[in-house]
């Protein structure tokens, strides 16, 4: 196994499974970061600030993190957005505290008529007229964003909608397809690797999920650990054509 200088993981199923602890996982982070080792939890969540990812670690998984040690899709999308022309800074945004926290903090103000972009993203409380919004501001020209296509969210009652799916409604009613940040795109890869501070060749993704982290890292071309942990099966990779570069049952399994 090849000694990677920083690493680049996933969150759940990855180092917990909803509410539940993977007690390799709290090991595997104490390792990283008893060797000095970098790294970056890489996350499709946009609803959520990296701060309350953070405390959501320490508080219940008991894993010691900071906000510094978690870049969200929210990130991603602020990022990308303030990259693509400085002269361009309203936004509509649908979704939670954390994209638009992410938003604001990268200087962008809020417009709902005639704003720059239209973001989509997982939004506990949509409402028709926020889709009417977005709707009209895509037709009249905003760009349109989507902060990741993950269609579906496990919980304690089952698979419920994610953002993917309140972002289709959207591409129906204009009939456009949105740009999407998060796992499986580079464009959150790209941006949470300059956030580390490392080269493509210097850094792992981590993931236990085949069609998003896997999926990213191949994307984007660095190599991949597979922990089968959470989503994805051996059965499942194995009808690949594309494999992880690495899989392991545990993260106790992988050696630094």
């Amino acid at each position: 196994m090849q000694r990677y200088q920083g690493y680049l993981i996933d969150l759940d199923g990855t180092i917990y499974r909803g509410k539940i602890k993977i007690p390799a996982a709290k090991r595997f982070i104490e390792r990283l970061q008893k060797t000095k080792t970098p790294f970056l939890f890489v996350t499709n969540n946009s609803t959520q600030t990296p701060a309350m990812v953070a405390a959501n670690l320490v508080e219940n998984f008991d894993i010691n993190v900071s906000a510094d040690n978690v870049y969200t899709t929210a990130l991603a999308t602020a990022d990308y957005l303030a990259d693509l022309d400085s002269t361009k800074r309203t936004v509509y945004a649908i979704g939670e505290l954390g994209l638009k926290q992410a938003l604001l903090d990268r200087g962008f103000h809020f417009e709902e008529k005639k704003p720059d972009y239209v973001v989509v993203g997982l939004d506990y409380d949509v409402t028709y007229h926020k889709f009417e919004l977005a709707t009209l501001a895509i037709k009249r020209g905003a760009r349109f964003i989507g902060t990741n296509a993950d269609t579906n969210l496990p919980n304690e009652r089952g698979l419920v909608p994610g953002a993917g799916s309140v972002i289709a409604l959207v591409e129906c009613s204009t009939q456009q397809k949105a740009t999407y940040i998060g796992k499986p795109e580079k464009i959150i890869m790209k941006k949470a690797l300059k956030k580390i501070g490392l080269d493509k060749d210097q850094v792992i993704m981590v993931g236990d999920n085949y069609q998003t982290d896997i999926r990213a890292g191949i994307n984007f071309g660095i190599d991949t650990l597979l922990v089968y942990t959470g989503v994805s099966t051996r059965q499942q990779v194995a009808q690949q054509i594309n494999q992880p570069t690495y899989e392991v049952a545990s993260l106790d399994d992988w050696k630094f």
